[in-house]
């Protein structure tokens, strides 16, 4: 097996100038252990993506006292300004991932984003953070559509939502870590170096990446030559194209987006509810909810695509029709979890849905990567993307604390409370939309 060189600062060009022959360095088919090292650092990487981009979830108390900012500035913060570059590069660099080194991509992005992770801890004002916070969109544009192009190449189709499922765990343990960690280390210490250790952290991690991943041949687990791996990419237009008269594709990204509004939202949000309705303190909330991520979000996201590959043998609906009964199950925990009185039985009942939220990600981008051919998953896991960010994480995190200001006059401190009871609607609209496509799936699939 070959090994393509380790990148070095000077070498940054070099990385996306590859030749495509030079690409898929991996022609054999990997190995058990090959597998899981490689599924390791994407889990690990990833973990880092979220960790950089949830942390201002648990921060965003102190850092609004210190700051003076209101509920409005740091829903655009933490939503608009992550989304609106992240949604949109994503696309073009995913179009470059399907043709130059994919792991090169991943590893430069990681740098860059743990680098203005660190810049966000310099801030001292409003602008200073928010340009900085774009800057962490900019860098994990490149992260997630490579990662999933690569594991569609690393494990079978038997085994792809649940190396998926498990890939996405980075979610629930980076957003898990960085309540805990970012929240301990402001109380304890500062809120700015929380932004200073993961970042930092980050920048170490993004060479041994490179070093220890490396591109297989595309679409080798679906029985294409490496030849034809070779071929000629398809030009973007070409993606639309194939995607456009799908409905089961835009079905999909558009029940993701429904319930990645809720589901951003939540978590970005229900730190403030902790502290201001429960009067949990920025220690207490980052113990108590950094726990509930990650565990039930863990749990949830192994169990969905786990469930998803055993019901897929029979039909392919399965793919979509698993994360739309986790959401109408999870509405009502979740409604039930905020208006009990005690805080040990809120935390059994957070677990619930909150696992159940995360429980798609398997399942969906699994079958967006059997919607076009093998050479187009990158552009097209970008486009699922693209569609999910904007709605999701731009809508969803502005759209709480807008409500939560508009609601202050009313209910004060409770605020927050009601702005997040409007936001469990969007679940029942991403269940019927995931319905919708579970009955298109079957025509809409591409065999490799």
């Amino acid at each position: 097996m070959l090994r393509a060189p380790i990148p070095t600062a000077r070498d940054g060009v070099h990385i996306l100038r590859m030749h495509a022959p030079a690409i898929d360095v991996t022609r054999d088919e990997p190995s058990a252990r090959t597998r899981r090292i490689v599924l390791a650092m994407l889990v690990l990487a990833y973990t880092f993506n979220f960790l950089d981009r949830q942390i201002l979830g648990i921060l965003k108390e102190p850092i609004k006292a210190e700051l003076q900012l209101t509920d409005t500035q740091l829903g655009l913060m933490g939503g608009l300004a992550f989304a609106l570059l992240y949604s949109t590069l994503s696309v073009p660099i995913a179009w470059l991932a399907d043709r130059v080194s994919r792991v090169g991509i991943m590893a430069w992005s990681l740098a860059l984003f743990s680098g203005f992770t660190m810049l966000c801890g310099m801030a001292t004002g409003y602008w200073s953070l928010f340009l900085p916070r774009v800057g962490v969109g900019i860098g994990e544009a490149g992260g997630a559509a490579p990662a999933y192009s690569l594991l569609a190449d690393y494990f079978p189709k038997t085994h792809r939502a649940r190396a998926l499922a498990t890939f996405s765990l980075g979610i629930p343990i980076g957003s898990g870590l960085g309540l805990l960690f970012g929240g301990l280390i402001a109380a304890y210490v500062s809120w700015r170096w929380s932004f200073l250790a993961v970042g930092g952290a980050g920048l170490v991690l993004a060479p041994l990446l490179r070093r220890v991943v490396r591109d297989p041949v595309r679409g080798g687990m679906d029985g294409v030559t490496a030849d034809a791996a070779r071929a000629p990419s398809p030009r973007f237009l070409d993606v639309v194209r194939t995607l456009l008269p799908k409905p089961g594709f835009w079905l999909l990204a558009l029940g993701a987006a429904s319930s990645s509004i809720c589901g951003y939202g939540v978590a970005f949000w229900l730190p403030s509810f902790f502290m201001r309705s429960l009067g949990l303190s920025l220690a207490q909330t980052s113990l108590y909810y950094g726990t509930i991520t990650l565990i039930g979000g863990s749990l949830g996201m192994w169990f969905g695509g786990a469930l998803a590959d055993r019901y897929a043998a029979r039909s392919r609906r399965a793919y979509a029709l698993v994360p739309a009964v986790a959401f109408l199950i999870g509405l009502p925990c979740f409604f039930t979890a905020m208006n009990v009185q005690s805080l040990a039985l809120a935390y059994v009942l957070f677990l619930i849905p909150t696992g159940l939220n995360l429980a798609w990600l398997g399942p969906v981008l699994t079958a967006v990567q059997h919607l076009v051919p093998v050479r187009m998953r990158s552009t097209a896991s970008a486009l699922f993307l693209l569609v999910n960010n904007l709605l999701g994480i731009a809508v969803g995190l502005w759209i709480f604390g807008f409500l939560s200001d508009k609601l202050a006059p009313t209910y004060g401190a409770e605020s927050m409370r009601y702005a997040i009871y409007c936001g469990l609607g969007f679940y029942v609209v991403a269940s019927t939309l995931l319905w919708l496509a579970s009955r298109r799936l079957p025509r809409d699939w591409v065999e490799a």
